[in-house]
């Protein structure tokens, strides 16, 4: 079969011929690949930033397609199967935090960019019917991400007011449709004024350029106070947060772009009684309840662009400069 494959720090996605997976025991299934997402984590592979690297490695933790073969008649039903891969594997058995077996595919299993992938019948699940591949391939790993940061970690309620800061990458508008279809009330941040306006278009009541002198104090302004603040970035902007929380606010974040983060004031955060909740990926539970989110709102991702496999380094040099709003999808 043909894969993407990435041999070392800072080179290129090669279209390789490569062995087609073998299924070894009973609970495995192969996935004939029709679409899948890139997501910041394979660009920090590519660049050696990020843990338990090996190589030559094929990426790819988001995926969508046809279920091509099982291993035994227990999983029969799968067969020919249109669906979406749930790429966290082995969360264990606590809600709260992942096992220490807890993996994703892409790394440090062979991931999505191939013809073919191998991944247990447990992670499958049915492709949202109103979802093309494409769409279906966008949300899993990202999508899960914000859904839990809302729904679980930040418990939100449809009279919150939520920022987002950041607007543009995967996570963030996931967290943007989550919560503006849940009810509450979104505002968000970016260093565009043209992510603010498309994300005023998705629903956003709202938005600051976070290169604006004082834009904390214009934020507050606008938003009148914010009960959860979605954050990938961190970084010396975290502080500004407090400018503008109310009390009992919860600030939920899985990233540190940005870096790390800045000395905080204390008093605040105790006199306010706020959360500040750290969070990554899901449990399988999380992913099927995001699933019915979706297909009961009748959600669409937005995709930023649709590549094809010869074209992966085009699609992954996107990311370089944090450009795009919305997914980077791969179509096979």
């Amino acid at each position: 079969m043909k894969a993407l494959v990435l041999e070392g720090i800072h080179e290129p996605l090669k279209i390789k011929e490569v062995p087609k997976p073998v299924l070894l025991k009973a609970g495995e299934a192969l996935v004939q690949i029709k679409a899948a997402a890139f997501n910041r984590r394979d660009y920090w592979i590519s660049q050696g930033k990020y843990a338990g690297l090996k190589f030559p490695i094929i990426l790819g933790s988001d995926g969508a397609g046809i279920v091509a073969e099982v291993f035994d008649d227990a999983d029969e039903p799968w067969l020919n199967k249109e669906v979406v891969i749930n790429p966290g594997n082995n969360w264990g058995a606590n809600p709260n935090f992942q096992s220490p077996d807890f993996k994703i595919l892409g790394l440090p299993d062979d991931g999505t960019f191939a013809e073919y992938v191998k991944v247990n019948t447990s992670n499958l699940y049915a492709k949202p019917s109103h979802l093309n591949f494409k769409q279906a391939a966008a949300f899993p790993l990202a999508g899960l991400t914000a859904y839990r940061a809302l729904f679980t970690k930040a418990k939100l309620t449809p009279n919150d007011t939520v920022l987002i800061a950041g607007i543009g990458g995967g996570a963030a508008l996931f967290a943007l449709q989550w919560a503006t279809h849940f009810g509450a009330k979104v505002f968000v941040t970016s260093s565009s004024d043209e992510k603010i306006r498309l994300a005023l278009e998705l629903g956003a009541k709202g938005g600051v350029n976070y290169k604006e002198h004082n834009w904390e104090i214009k934020l507050k302004e606008l938003a009148g106070g914010v009960d959860v603040i979605i954050d990938s970035a961190i970084g010396p902007g975290f502080a500004k947060h407090f400018t503008y929380v109310n009390a009992g606010a919860r600030i939920v974040f899985f990233g540190a772009t940005a870096g790390d983060m800045p000395e905080l004031n204390a008093r605040i955060i105790f006199w306010k009684q706020l959360q500040i909740i750290g969070t990554t990926m899901g449990t399988s539970l999380e992913f099927e309840e995001m699933l019915q989110f979706i297909s009961t709102h009748k959600i669409v991702p937005v995709i930023e662009e649709v590549f094809s496999f010869k074209d992966a380094n085009k699609a992954i040099s996107l990311m370089d400069q944090s450009n795009q709003f919305g997914k980077i999808v791969l179509e096979f």
